[in-house]
Parts: structure tokens; sequence; C-alpha cells
């Protein structure tokens, strides 16, 4: 069973739907070892001194911010934790947008919303409000310790969390020189863009994801399985353990009241504070080590 990133609360207005956040993506990617061609070992990489050449170890390591040519400055552990945001297990809707006014270009990683018990009636309504009406919430939401501006998209039976890029990470098409103007400033005859519209016309299709595999990955992975079985390798497949996740229960909720409130207050986000977790403690192990001595018997001469 799929672990969950986080359980949290799904927040809008004064509703809050508990859900799980899943991942929706699958990494299908062969990876690859790098070996030594001369005896086929591992290559292992170390972190070393540019100047010196030797290796550093973790604890010696700091991170830094080259603000000019070989000029750094060191950013300390305590800076990065203040610059976090304070971390809090929802995702906090602030509007209700159009579903086309988001650019294709935002949209970045999916993961799934899994309501948890007794919330199925609000994660429902939320989802079939937002089909009604063409509306995707956009919210923010904080995994780890980093905020994410995110879009909850509803589809089929499911609420998608969409993570969304910032428009500072985004490249402007202005930036490159591209064919501006109408068609008849590239000598495009009113017969060729008729005859393209028919060509688009012939191939129309619906959209069937299962259709599209990835070709390039299927050859590969035929000719690993090949080098396997020419080699007489064996594979060990090692099952995970289950991991027995529980939501926690919910109260019936009573969400006329609560949405009659919202409107009457405007209130978009209302960010329900809640405790922090209580991280379990680390349990440490020490491991002691016993040094033997191995003692030679010393034969003694004896005189005669």
């Amino acid at each position: 069973m799929a672990r969950p990133i986080w359980t949290g609360t799904l927040s809008f207005g004064l509703l809050n739907i508990p859900v799980s956040l899943m991942s929706g993506e699958r990494r299908v990617d062969l990876s690859f070892r790098m070996l030594d061609s001369r005896d086929k070992k591992p290559i292992r990489f170390e972190r070393v001194n540019a100047d010196t050449g030797e290796e550093v170890p973790w604890k010696d390591i700091v991170k830094a911010f080259e603000y000019d040519k070989g000029s750094y400055v060191v950013v300390e552990k305590e800076d990065i934790a203040s610059a976090a945001p304070q971390t809090h297990e929802s995702v906090d809707v602030e509007a209700f947008v159009g579903r086309d006014e988001i650019g294709m270009r935002f949209y970045e990683k999916p993961y799934i919303l899994v309501p948890g018990k007794k919330a199925e009636k609000g994660y429902v309504l939320l989802r079939e409000t937002l089909k009604s009406t063409g509306k995707v919430g956009v919210a923010r939401v904080v995994i780890r310790t980093r905020e994410y501006l995110c879009a909850v998209v509803p589809e089929g039976d499911a609420l998608i969390l969409m993570m969304l890029r910032y428009p500072q990470e985004l490249v402007e098409p202005d930036d490159y020189t591209l064919p501006a103007g109408k068609t008849s400033d590239y000598r495009i005859a009113p017969k060729e863009l008729e005859m393209a519209k028919e060509l688009i016309a012939s191939m129309q299709a619906h959209w069937s994801p299962e259709d599209y595999h990835d070709e390039f990955r299927s050859r590969l992975e035929a000719i690993i399985k090949k080098r396997i079985r020419a080699k007489g390798a064996t594979t060990k497949i090692i099952e995970q353990g289950v991991d027995e996740h529980q939501d926690n229960a919910t109260n019936v909720v009573d969400f006329m009241s609560l949405l009659q409130k919202s409107l009457d207050s405007n209130r978009r986000t209302p960010a329900a504070k809640k405790a922090p977790a209580k991280k379990a403690a680390k349990k440490s192990a020490t491991k002691t080590t016993k040094k033997t001595a191995t003692k030679k018997a010393v034969a003694r001469k004896t005189a005669r």
C-alpha cells in the first residue's frame, strides 16, 4: 500500500476536509550504475576540496551563495530555518479561478488527495461543485520545509492537487525570437491554411493515454532482460511491508452552517492552526566493540 506524503486537511472557507496527500506519478526510468570498464567495479563519487583534493566529510560542508565570481557568503542552517514557512498540515484554498485561466506552463507535478474516514461528504461536495462551476482552487501547501503554490482540480472521482510553478520560474516566450504577425506575412496562402485544417480534422481523435507508452524504455528493458538471461543471473523480489495507515476519524459536520458562515464572513482561507505534531524521538543505538588479545604461550627452556 502506498505511503502518504502527509495527512492533513483541505481547507476552504470554514470547511476542513481531512485528506491524505498521495503521489500521483510513477517513476519508470531505468536507473544505471557507473562501473569501471576494466574490472566492472562500481565507481564512487567523493566530495573533495577543489584546492587540496582531500575528501570533505559531511559535517564540514556548509551551504553558500556565490554572489560574484569566486565570492561566497555562507548561509547557516539557522538562516534557512528562519526563512522556511511555518509547517502546517493543510491545503489552504485562497481563491477559485476558471480552469482555463491557468496556462499549461504553470502545471508541474500531480498528487492525489484521498479523503479521510467520514470525510467523503465534504470531499464530494467540493469535487462536484468544482465540476459544475468549471473552477479550480488555487491554494498553498507546505511539504517538508517549502511552501508550494498548487491547484485543486477535479478529475473523475478524484481531487487532484497539481503543483504550480511560480511566475518567476517560467521563461517568457517573448524572450525568444518568435514569428509574430499574420499568416500573409509569411506567404501562407489561404489554400495552404485550408489544407492544414483538413489534415488536422482527418487526424482528429479522442485522447486515450493508454495508447501511448515509452517505446525506448521497452526496447532497452528487453535488451537488459536478454543480457540477464544470457549470464544466467537470477533476480530477487523484495516485498515491502504494508503501511497500515489509518486516517483520523471525523465527526459529522453541518456543511450548510459552515458554508453560510463562510459566505457571511467572506473569509477565503481561515487557516485552522493545529498544534505541531510531536516528533518521535529518534533512537540512537550505541555499539561497543571488544578488543580481544590473543595470548601466545611462550615455551620456556629448562636447563638440564
